[in-house]
Parts: C-alpha cells; sequence; structure tokens
C-alpha cells in the first residue's frame, strides 16, 4: 500500500481500544498498519475543525458534533430513521424533515475536514450507516483516492427503501464509493437487487456496477473479531467473577440494550424453559446488556419490558440460594467478560436481525475444546452464514428457543466437541486481521472512475488500462472475500 491508511467512522475512542465491535476492530486493525482514524469525539461541544487526541501507533483525529448535530444527524436521521429501516423495523422509522438535512449537512462537513487531510494515494476507508454519503461529498471535493465503505449493519430489502425521503439518492451515494463491503452474501444479494432496479445502473460481466461514470464492486466481508487477543483474555482471567454468587451452571448473553436484539423473547424463551424443561435443574441467564441511545423513546420501552420480564419470571421461579435471571443493565470489563464466556455452559444470540454479532464468535473462541459450551444462534444474525453448526433457532419462535436450550445443556459431548470446531473454524477464518487485509487488497485492486468519452481515458483513470464494455447480465454469484 504506497499511501496511509485512514479509517472515518461515527465515534473514535478518546482512549485506545474500548470495550469492543467497531472500535475494537478499528484499534487492532491501524496497530497493524498505521494511518489515521478520524471520528466526531464522544463529547458534544463547539470545535468543528480537527484536533488530536492521545498518541499511540497511529494518529486520531476527532470533531465534535453541535448539539443540533447530535440530535438530528446522530439520534435523528442515523438512529431513528437508517438503523430500524437497515433492521427491518419500518414500524420504528420517524421522518422529519430537520434529520435529512442535518445528516446532510454533517457528512459535507466530514468531506471538507477529510479532504484537507487526504493525498491521493491515500486510502479511505468508512464506516457503517452514519457516513453514507460522505464518498459522494469527498468526490464533490475532488478528493481521487480509493475510498471505500464497510456497513456493519444489515443492508436494507428494496421495498424498505421507499421509506427514505429520497430513494434513488441512496443508490447515487453508494455508487461514489470504489468497493461496497457488506458482512453476508443474503446482504450482497439485496444491494445487488437495488442496482438491478435502477435504471441508472449497468452490471459487468465481472459482477461489478457501473453507476454514471464510476465503477463500483460489492462484495461481502464477514468480520471477525482478534481471536489469539481475546483467547489470550480468557486465559488470563483468574478467580470466579462471581464471588459467592457463582451459580451452579449458566447460560450468557451480552448484547447492547437495543430492540433489535431479541431481549424480550430470550427472556419469555427462558421462562418456557424454567416452565417445561427444567426438570430440578437451576440455570441461570447471565444477561449483561449496557444502555444505549436511551433518549430514543423505543430504547426506554425496551427498558421497561425487561425489567418487568426479569422481575416477573424471578419472582415465579427464584429460591433463596439461585436467582434464575441476574440481569445486569451496564458494561462488564472485556478481561472479565472472557472468563465469563468461558464458563458459561450455553450463549444465548437471539437477534431479530443483525449484522454479523460478534458475541457469537467471541463465545466460541474462548471455549476448551474438549469440553466447550453450545451457541445458540438466530438464524437473522449474519454469523449463521458461516456458523452453521451452531443450534440455529427463529428468535420469533419462543417454544423453539426454549426447547433449544433444553437441548445445549444435555447435549452429549461428542456432538458439543463436533459442533464447536465447525464453528471455530469459522472464527479462525474471518479473524479481525484477515478481515482487514482482504478489504484492503479488494480497495487497492478497485477500479474507480472510469473513463466515459469515446474510447478516450480521462485523467482519473489509469494509462493504457482496457476498461471493459458494460452490458446488462443477470448476476450469477454472490461475490464474498474470506
Amino acid at each position: 500500500m504506497a499511501g496511509r491508511l485512514i479509517v472515518v467512522s461515527n465515534r473514535i475512542p478518546t482512549e485506545g481500544a474500548t470495550a469492543g465491535g467497531l472500535a475494537v476492530a478499528l484499534h487492532d486493525s491501524l496497530s497493524g498498519t498505521g494511518g489515521i482514524w478520524i471520528g466526531a469525539h464522544p463529547e458534544v461541544g463547539p470545535e468543528e475543525s480537527l484536533f488530536e487526541i492521545g498518541d499511540g501507533p497511529y494518529q486520531r483525529l476527532a470533531f465534535q458534533l453541535s448539539r443540533s448535530e447530535y440530535e438530528n444527524y446522530y439520534l435523528g436521521f442515523s438512529n431513528c430513521v437508517l438503523w430500524p429501516l437497515f433492521h427491518r423495523r419500518s414500524d420504528l422509522v420517524v421522518l422529519k424533515s430537520a434529520y435529512l438535512q442535518e445528516y446532510l449537512s454533517l457528512n459535507r462537513r466530514l468531506a471538507n475536514m477529510v479532504a484537507e487531510v487526504a493525498r491521493p494515494d491515500d486510502l479511505i476507508w468508512v464506516h457503517d450507516y452514519h457516513l453514507l454519503p460522505l464518498a459522494h461529498y469527498l468526490r464533490e471535493q475532488g478528493v481521487a483516492a480509493k475510498i471505500g465503505l464497510f456497513l456493519h449493519i444489515p443492508f436494507p430489502a428494496l421495498a424498505d427503501l421507499s421509506i427514505l425521503p429520497d430513494p434513488s439518492i441512496f443508490a447515487e451515494w453508494l455508487a461514489s464509493y470504489d468497493l461496497l463491503g457488506l458482512q453476508t452474501q443474503a446482504d450482497t444479494a439485496r444491494c445487488l437487487e437495488m442496482y438491478r432496479a435502477d435504471e441508472r445502473a449497468e452490471f459487468f460481466q465481472d459482477g461489478s456496477i457501473k453507476f454514471r461514470d464510476r465503477l463500483v464492486r460489492v462484495k461481502s466481508f464477514p468480520i471477525g473479531i482478534a481471536v489469539d487477543a481475546f483467547q489470550s483474555l480468557a486465559d488470563y482471567s483468574t478467580g470466579n467473577p462471581f464471588g459467592a454468587e457463582q451459580p451452579q451452571e449458566y447460560i450468557i448473553g451480552v448484547d447492547r440494550l437495543d430492540y433489535t436484539k431479541g431481549l424480550p423473547n430470550r427472556f419469555r424463551a427462558f421462562g418456557e424453559y424454567l416452565h417445561d424443561y427444567a426438570e430440578g435443574r437451576r440455570p441461570s441467564l447471565i444477561q449483561i446488556a449496557p444502555p444505549t441511545r436511551e433518549v430514543v423513546e423505543a430504547y426506554r420501552q425496551i427498558t421497561e419490558e425487561l425489567e418487568e420480564l426479569s422481575g416477573r419470571i424471578n419472582g415465579r421461579y427464584a429460591e433463596l440460594d439461585w436467582t434464575p435471571i441476574r440481569y445486569i443493565h451496564r458494561p462488564i470489563a472485556r478481561d472479565r467478560l472472557a472468563g465469563i464466556y468461558r464458563g458459561a455452559r450455553a450463549c444465548l444470540v437471539t437477534s431479530l436481525a443483525d449484522g454479523m454479532n460478534l458475541v457469537a464468535k467471541e463465545y466460541v473462541a474462548v471455549q476448551i475444546p474438549d469440553d466447550p459450551g453450545v451457541l445458540i444462534l438466530s438464524r437473522f444474525a449474519g454469523a449463521a452464514e458461516d456458523m452453521t453448526d451452531a443450534l440455529l433457532v427463529n428468535p420469533y419462535d419462543i417454544d423453539e428457543v426454549a426447547k433449544a436450550i433444553d437441548t445445549a445443556l444435555n447435549m452429549p459431548a461428542e456432538e458439543r466437541i463436533a459442533r464447536h470446531r465447525s464453528c471455530m473454524a469459522a472464527v479462525q477464518a474471518t479473524d479481525v486481521g484477515r478481515w482487514t487485509k482482504h478489504f484492503l487488497a479488494a480497495l487497492i485492486a478497485s477500479q474507480g472512475r472510469l473513463a466515459i468519452s469515446s474510447g478516450k481515458h480521462d485523467r482519473h483513470s489509469r494509462i493504457g488500462e482496457e476498461r471493459p464494455e458494460p452490458r446488462q447480465v443477470k448476476f450469477q454469484h454472490v461475490e464474498k472475500s474470506i
């Protein structure tokens, strides 16, 4: 890679790697490759220009959101429009003109800042739904660097896109990138369906898409975790994390408190398991659910629902020396979490819609190979596409999830070992280091802007490079990396 790697995301941690997800993936990637990470500072404030924070193996440049941007760009369009829309909850979409205006304004402002530091030979890697139009505005600023987008959440269905204030502009935003990275083959298929339905798009025989004067490639890059590093956390985790309240056996669930995670149905299924299957066993469900976006009404409602459900189930089944559900509404440090994962006889991942779900991979990664726990995994989590030997469940079917809990807790060691071996292979194949390497290699190989004059290449084209002629073709396969 001749130039630098510039990563741009909605949020930037102020101190090193944080508890999980995107932040850990970017920290691990940039620590190995060097470069610049640009993102919004966690604190709202008046600072409009980039300013440097912290130190370390790569440069971190932050900016601040204004109060209006936080309310309309972040809480508004990002989390009251795009988040529910992309997670198939169009009933929760809230449309306000100020949301879209501030979303576009913030992306335009950020593009101006990125353009000031970007060089033509840099690679710019944009992350997630907060910044979908960023490449469009960077191109308006004359930025010729290769720009890739990785979407960490599911790609929306074509029918749902009609809810957007201007659906046609969505495909145009994405076509300004050289590479669109999505989590799964199903996401890639939905993206290609969107372009097939757009008269402005044409397909090359290799599956790339011509949109106006640009060529964009769409591929799936299933994200993973830093496997060795997380295993080390579990190896060095010592002592009993529960103290005197150590449960005899337990099931673990770790999720941000979000309506996409299927937590109410999970609690109901565990209650049904206790009623129908427990037969004298006394397992506990340890549910760790840190708060998120609490000012959004949908999140306040799910908080109240979970508190009511856990109280009702505990009131019905608890004993003086046993609490069926331990509902922890705050973050747990990753080093402690790794040890808790390892001791769990099963892990419940029951997302109603999920881009990937790294909890599933973290749990599998730290299991003891000759005595592993069992992963119970929603069919609607991206991880289910590769981790086919987990116990796959429909999270809407409470009876099925309750039965899966019973199956997991009674599964013979031979079957547990075989299922874990298969799931572990998928975890290792998608290690975050490999994910980064494959995405950047594909971005480097991307072609970018096309020469659209008759047989002539413009200044953005590679000298002497032949371009295939576009033609309308049926896309016969879904391209996947890793």
